[in-house]
């Protein structure tokens, strides 16, 4: 049976203000991920203070917002935010790139890092292992808005998105959320429980990250303004997904060069 979408993306209105579901899923996915550390370093898996924990959290969340936003306007709409610079900060309109993003808790983590005096790697290791939890739960998150559709399909879980049109459609987002959340959050923990050596965390989700996004991209409705950028099966996402694996093969390649020593 075809499941027509009809959710509506607000889950409570106060007066003239709407809180989203999209916003809630994140909102969730903060407090999950706090606990699950703090529950983690309990157990001394983590030889980190919840103080710094609290502190690296907030941390993240800022550098994921501005590397999100800003990767979203200088991948996928740069000509549009150059002659409309102000809606550069108009994020609750909407346009976030999760790419930008990484990037953005990349550089922030860098930055603690060599403020805390801690390994980049042990870091960005606590973060990886983290993520797809967030992942996963902003995916439906997008699912609940009705974006980031897939492309028409003939098989019984098509869903019809109304905003967009009445053909049956891949829940490409459900797909994302399902590899990017379910399946990299076990495949992350297997590793992590077997003790891998610094890195290699972070080198495993960049690999099996951009996989996922590279097969699912072929199922998934380009941005309109972008569509695809080669012989019509190429986009941005996938585009953005090359150097996330072969950044991912290079820090296992040096990983085991230095244990080979």
């Amino acid at each position: 049976m075809i499941y027509t979408h009809n959710i509506d993306p607000v889950f409570l209105s106060i007066g003239p203000v709407n809180l989203y579901w999209y916003g809630l899923m994140y909102a969730i996915s903060f407090i999950l991920i706090d606990y699950m550390i703090k529950r983690d370093i309990k157990k001394n898996l983590f030889n980190f203070s919840p103080n710094f924990v609290d502190n690296f959290l907030i941390f993240s969340l800022i550098s994921l917002l501005i590397g999100g936003r800003l990767g979203y306007v200088l991948f996928y709409d740069l000509s549009y935010y150059l002659d409309n610079p102000i809606r550069i900060f108009m994020i609750w309109q909407g346009g976030m790139s999760f790419h930008g993003g990484l990037l953005g808790i990349l550089i922030g983590n860098l930055i603690l890092s060599r403020n805390q005096n801690i390994k980049f790697f042990e870091i960005s290791d606590l973060i990886s292992l983290h993520i797809p939890i967030g992942l996963g739960l902003g995916r439906i998150g997008n699912f609940i808005n009705g974006e980031l559709y897939g492309k028409p399909t003939n098989s019984d879980w098509g869903i019809i998105f109304p905003a967009i049109d009445q053909i049956p459609r891949h829940p490409s987002m459900l797909y994302e959320a399902f590899l990017e959340g379910f399946v990299l959050f076990f495949i992350m923990r297997s590793f992590f429980y077997k003790k891998s050596n610094t890195g290699i965390l972070t080198s495993l989700f960049l690999i099996f990250y951009g996989v996922f996004r590279f097969i699912i991209e072929f199922i998934r409705v380009p941005d309109r303004h972008l569509g695809y950028l080669y012989n019509d099966w190429l986009t941005m996402g996938q585009l953005l997904c090359i150097p996330m694996v072969l950044t991912g093969i290079i820090i296992i390649y040096f990983s085991k060069k230095t244990i080979n020593k």
